[in-house]
C-alpha cells in the first residue's frame, strides 16, 4: 500500500492503482465499443473500514449522458431535461436559431449587398470626379505656365474650378444619402441581430455562473466551496467552462461524500487522439492546469501539492566551461533553468552562488525542466546581448538526441516536421499543434538508430520537439518518459547533445558536445 496520497499533477501510477485499471479495463472497451471519439477515465483507490475499493469516473458527458452505471455521478448532475439548466439552455438555443434565422434572410442578404455596391460605386464615381477636377486644373495650369491670360479667360479658369469643386461636393453629397438610406436598411437587422446577440451573451453568463453556483466542492476537511469562490482568488477569476468535470474532482468529492479515504488516483486516456491535442491510448496523463489546479487545490491536503526539494540533483550539475564572461553548463534532468513560480531551486539560482563581484548569471536560451544537456549562462549583459542577438539570427546551432518509445524507425531516414504549436489555455503546459493560429515551428530530424534521432530545431518554440516527436502529422512516437505527450519513465530521455556559437566577445567559434547519461 502507498503511504501517502499521490500528486495528480505529477505522479507514476502506483501498482495498487494499475490494477484497479486494469479491472475497469473490460467495463471500459465495452462502453467505447463504436465510440469513434476518445475519452480520458480516472480511478481512486480508497479505503473503509480497511477494506479496498476503487472508484472509477469519465471526463465531462459520455453519450451525451452524466450518469452511467459503474461510475462516480458528477458533482452537480445538470443535464435533466425538464431541470433548470436545460431548460434555460432550450431558451439560449432559440435565440441563437433566430440569430441564425435573421443572418441568413434572404432581405438581409440583400440589403447587405446593396448596400457593400452602393459603397463600392460611390468610391468609383467620387474618385472620377476627383480626377476630372485635378485633370482640369493640370490643364489650366499648362495654359498659365505658356502664356499670359486675359482678365476674361482667367475669371472663366476660376469660375470652372469652382464649379468642378462644388460639383464634386454634390456627387459626394448624392451619394452618401444613397448609402445612407441603404445603410439604413441594413441597420434595422443588425440592430436586432446585435441585440439577440447581446440577450444572448447574458443569459449564457448567468446561465454558466448558476451552474459553478451549484457546483458545490467538498475538501479533505469536510469545507464546501462553490466554483465561483473557489476561482474568485485565482488570475482566471472565473471558471473555464467544464470546470469540476473531470475525472479527478468527481472522484474525490465522491470519496469525501461518502466517507471512503482517498489512497492514489490515475487517469488514462482510452481511444484516438484529438486532431488538436496529444493523446495515446492507455497512457496515463496529469491532471490539467486550467480547469482542475485551483479545484484540486482546495479539495487536496496541502502536503499533496506541495513542491520537493531538488537540491540533490544539483551535485549532478557539471560546469563544462567557464570564463569571464559566461558559463556552459550540463544540466541534469529534473533541474529548472530559471526560477519559476514553485521557487524550485534551478540552474540560475545555484550559478548566483558562484558569482565574484560583477557577476549576474543571465539565461540565454533554457531547456525544460526535465530536458538535460547543454545550457549556456551569461555573466554580464554586453555578452547576454551578444548571445541572444545570435538566437535571434538563429546563428547557434543545436543539436538534440531523443529515445522514442513506440515502433521502430528506419536507420538513416531524414526528414522536416513543421507542425505550428499554441499553448493549450486550459491546460498548462501543454502546447497543441494549431494551423490555424500557431506560431510556426520547424524541426529537422535523422534517425540515428531504430528507436534514437537527432532534432535540430529551426525554430525555439516551448515543448517544440517534445510535440513534433509525439503528433502523428510528426514522428508519431513520443519521446520515451515524456509524461506529458507520452507516458512516463524514470526520466525523459531528451538530452541538448551539442551547442556551437561564437563567444560574446571575442568571436572565436565555440563547439561543446556531451554525450546523455543513459
Amino acid at each position: 500500500m502507498p503511504e501517502t496520497f499521490n500528486n495528480p499533477f505529477d505522479y507514476v501510477p502506483h501498482p495498487v492503482c494499475e490494477a484497479a485499471v486494469a479491472d475497469l479495463l473490460p467495463r471500459v472497451e465495452e462502453l467505447m465499443r463504436g465510440n469513434p471519439e476518445g475519452k480520458m477515465f480516472g480511478v481512486l483507490v480508497v479505503t473503509k473500514e480497511e477494506k479496498l475499493y476503487y472508484l472509477a469516473a469519465f471526463s465531462g458527458q459520455l453519450y451525451d449522458k452524466s450518469v452511467l452505471p459503474g461510475f462516480v455521478p458528477p458533482v452537480f448532475d445538470f443535464l435533466d431535461p425538464d431541470g433548470y439548466f436545460k431548460r434555460h439552455e432550450a431558451e439560449i438555443t432559440a435565440i441563437n436559431q433566430e440569430i441564425i434565422s435573421l443572418e441568413s434572410d434572404s432581405g438581409y442578404i440583400e440589403s447587405r449587398k446593396t448596400y457593400q455596391q452602393l459603397q463600392a460605386d460611390a468610391e468609383v464615381a467620387i474618385a472620377a470626379a476627383k480626377q476630372e477636377m485635378l485633370e482640369a486644373k493640370a490643364k489650366r495650369d499648362a495654359e498659365r505656365s505658356q502664356r499670359m491670360l486675359t482678365a476674361e479667360e482667367e475669371a472663366a479658369f476660376v469660375k470652372e474650378s469652382q464649379f468642378l469643386k462644388a460639383e464634386l461636393r454634390r456627387e459626394k453629397q448624392r451619394w452618401a444619402e444613397k448609402v445612407s438610406a441603404a445603410k439604413a436598411e441594413v441597420a434595422d437587422f443588425e440592430k436586432r441581430i446585435d441585440e439577440l446577440a447581446n440577450l444572448r451573451k447574458m443569459m449564457s453568463e448567468a446561465l454558466q455562473n448558476w451552474l459553478f453556483e451549484h457546483f458545490v466542492m467538498v475538501n479533505y476537511a469536510g469545507e464546501k466551496r462553490n466554483l465561483l469562490d473557489i476561482f474568485r482568488d485565482t488570475v482566471q477569476q472565473l471558471p473555464p467552462a467544464g470546470t469540476g468535470e473531470c475525472c479527478e474532482p468527481k472522484l474525490l468529492q465522491y470519496a469525501y461524500v461518502h466517507g471512503l479515504k482517498p489512497v492514489q488516483m490515475a487517469m488514462f486516456w482510452w481511444g484516438k487522439s484529438p486532431d488538436n491535442e496529444i493523446r495515446h491510448h492507455l497512457h496515463y496523463y496529469p491532471a490539467c492546469s486550467g480547469k482542475c489546479k485551483p479545484v484540486l487545490t482546495y479539495m487536496l491536503p496541502p502536503e499533496v501539492l506541495a513542491a520537493n526539494s531538488h537540491r540533490d540533483l544539483f551535485e549532478q550539475l557539471e560546469i563544462v566551461y567557464e570564463d569571464a564572461d559566461l558559463w556552459v553548463v550540463d544540466k541534469p534532468s529534473g533541474i529548472l533553468s530559471v526560477p519559476g513560480k514553485s521557487h524550485r531551486e534551478s540552474v540560475i539560482s545555484l550559478l548566483q552562488e558562484r558569482c565574484q563581484e560583477g557577476e549576474t548569471p543571465l539565461v540565454v536560451h533554457r531547456l525544460d525542466m526535465d530536458t538535460s544537456g547543454m545550457l549556456v549562462v551569461a555573466k554580464h549583459k554586453t555578452a547576454h546581448y551578444q548571445l541572444q542577438k545570435q538566437f535571434r539570427n538563429r546563428e547557434i546551432q543545436k543539436t538534440y538526441v531523443a529515445v522514442l518509445d513506440g515502433d521502430p524507425l528506419p536507420i538513416g531516414e531524414e526528414g522536416r516536421i513543421e507542425l505550428p504549436l499554441f499553448p493549450d489555455l486550459m491546460h498548462r503546459p501543454f502546447q497543441k499543434v494549431d494551423k490555424a493560429h500557431g506560431k510556426p515551428a520547424v524541426t529537422l530530424y535523422r534517425v540515428v538508430d531504430e528507436h534514437v534521432v537527432e532534432l535540430h530545431p529551426l525554430t525555439g518554440r516551448t515543448h517544440q520537439l517534445r510535440v513534433h516527436c509525439a503528433h502523428a502529422e510528426g514522428l508519431g512516437r513520443p519521446i520515451k518518459g515524456d509524461n506529458l505527450y507520452g507516458r512516463r519513465a524514470d526520466r525523459l530521455y531528451l538530452h541538448a547533445a551539442r551547442i556551437a556559437f561564437a563567444h560574446p566577445m571575442s568571436g572565436e567559434e565555440m563547439v561543446f558536445e556531451r554525450k546523455p547519461a543513459w
